[in-house]
């Protein structure tokens, strides 16, 4: 019984009930947005010397990355509600696996759009 009311409480300490103003997670998700930020500012660099479409594509795909941590943190401000959160998130995992897919499969020798002849 004692036990049973130490671990609620720790738990219920440790955890908190709500997303909406936690600190922790809003610190954790400034941390992902600016190193998100910067692999962005990255892969425009990478684009603009190479040109091509599979950097621009990643490029895209690490942009929507920091697009998601912006959902994040206006889910734990308030702004985002929860439902929507889940939903426009999810969309964007999908997303970004397509774009990267794609680049990696439209720009891949022998592949999309390269007439494969068989030895």
């Amino acid at each position: 019984m004692i036990a049973s009311l130490i671990v609620q409480a720790v738990f219920s300490a440790l955890v908190p009930l709500t997303v909406q103003g936690s600190p922790v997670l809003l610190t954790v998700i400034a941390c992902a947005g600016i190193g998100t930020s910067a692999l962005f500012v990255v892969s425009l660099v990478a684009y603009r010397r190479r040109q091509t479409g599979q950097y621009r594509l990643m490029s895209a795909a690490v942009g929507v990355l920091v697009l998601r941590s912006l959902i994040g943190a206006g889910t734990v401000l308030g702004a985002v509600p929860m439902p929507v959160h889940h939903f426009v998130e999810h969309s964007l995992d999908f997303l970004i696996a397509a774009m990267i897919l794609y680049a990696v499969y439209a720009h891949a020798p022998g592949s999309l759009g390269e007439d494969v002849t068989s030895d």
